[in-house]
């Protein structure tokens, strides 16, 4: 059997040959090897954790991303992304500042760090590459996994504030909640925020983004003023069957407790195949003057939010092109604490664009450069002003 140019049945006798080395491997060595094994499934949103003693990469852990700079035996891991109030931001880390040492043991490229919940890390930073160096305690907290989300350490869901020329910035790295109200939530008091301060204009800062839940879509419907649709969910069952987005449900965002509980009810046995529409929130003072960030480590949901503020001209997208992990996914308990997490049906665009492995391209193309990011140069930041200055013009 063929799926998506993976062959499932090469791919099962594989995992079988080596199922007798996995089950006598010591626990780390196992888990890496059943992770392992699932990347030969060619899809993202794809793991293998467990519920207590799990270890994730940095954004997963102490909310940063890192970024490769250099090359061959001179690369390094540069912080790219810092989360407002995550550990690596209390721990006094910035953008532009190089990951030298973990518990004095280098850290270098290509193997990515990753990180246990639950214990505290002494990491060697330098100021730049060449810089003077320094020693950090970062405290990554205990989180316990459940089948509805793994034990990450989730960031700070949004975050507001105001820049000159009565620009409101709006960084998202996370979109909390099971299903999105806890997010939409937070996200309107800090909008109502914004506007009482007398935002105009607005930059919404994905950059980094993990993906998360429904909320995605409390933040499309606040880039327009109407009900229109965001994109379709397609179910492998759906896709099989070759339906089109004009015969599957529509579907707006619920706005209360309430009506969630009642839309969850009425789709709780039927095909999650739906187009999800904005809620129509009516005009907002910075409509006409947005720009979104997003950059190579903006994932899942953060993409489907760019791609949707793309498509219907509604933001000026700047950065760097994403990650390509859009597909919705469960996980499944599958013994001894462990749990694997599978994609159970794939996005499109509104315009029937799939997103998975391709990404969103910005409409400015900016890289960060290094040197200038050390000393408090956000290059993408400052496109993103000028992109609303010549909005506004």
């Amino acid at each position: 059997m063929n799926l998506a140019g993976v062959d499932l049945v090469a791919w099962q006798a594989d995992l079988k040959r080596a199922e007798a080395a996995l089950l006598t491997a010591p626990i780390d060595e196992f888990e890496k090897g059943i992770n392992e094994h699932l990347k030969g499934l060619q899809s993202s949103h794809v793991a293998f954790y467990h519920g207590l003693q799990a270890k994730f990469l940095p954004q997963h852990s102490i909310n940063a991303t890192l970024k490769i700079i250099g090359r061959n035996k001179d690369a390094r891991w540069m912080f790219l992304d810092v989360f407002p109030e995550g550990p690596a931001a209390k721990a006094g880390i910035g953008p532009g500042q190089v990951l030298v040492a973990i518990d004095r043991v280098p850290a270098a490229p290509p193997e990515m760090p990753v990180l246990k919940t639950g214990r505290d890390y002494n990491l060697t930073i330098s100021e730049g590459v060449g810089g003077a160096s320094r020693e950090v305690t970062v405290r990554v907290p205990f989180r316990k996994g459940t089948k509805q989300r793994p034990p990450i350490v989730e960031p700070v869901p949004v975050t507001g504030r105001m820049a000159e020329g009565n620009v409101g910035v709006l960084r998202i790295p996370y979109f909390s909640g099971a299903a999105g109200m806890r997010f939409g939530k937070a996200l309107s008091a800090a909008i109502e925020d914004l506007k009482r301060r007398g935002c105009d204009s607005l930059i919404v800062d994905l950059r980094g983004n993990i993906g998360g839940s429904l909320g995605f879509s409390i933040l499309a419907s606040y880039l327009c003023p109407d009900k229109r649709p965001i994109g379709y969910s397609i179910t492998p069952k759906s896709a099989r069957l070759d339906l089109h987005r004009e015969s599957l449900p529509r579907v707006p965002m619920p706005k209360t407790r309430l009506s969630l509980v009642a839309r969850l009810a009425e789709y709780a046995f039927r095909d999650k195949s739906v187009v999800l529409l904005t809620q129509g929130l009516g005009s907002q003072p910075f409509h006409g003057r947005i720009a979104v960030l997003v950059n190579e480590w903006t994932s899942s949901a953060g993409e489907m939010v760019a791609s949707f503020a793309k498509e219907h001209g509604l933001a000026t997208v700047v950065g760097t092109k994403t990650q390509g992990k859009v597909l919705g996914a469960a996980n499944f308990k599958v013994g001894a604490d462990y749990f694997v997490r599978l994609p159970i049906f794939g996005w499109m665009t509104w315009g029937g664009e799939c997103l998975e492995r391709t990404g969103v391209s910005p409409d400015i193309c900016v890289d960060e450069q290094p040197q200038l990011l050390a000393r408090g140069v956000d290059m993408q930041m400052d496109r993103a002003m000028d992109a609303i200055v010549g909005a506004s013009s």
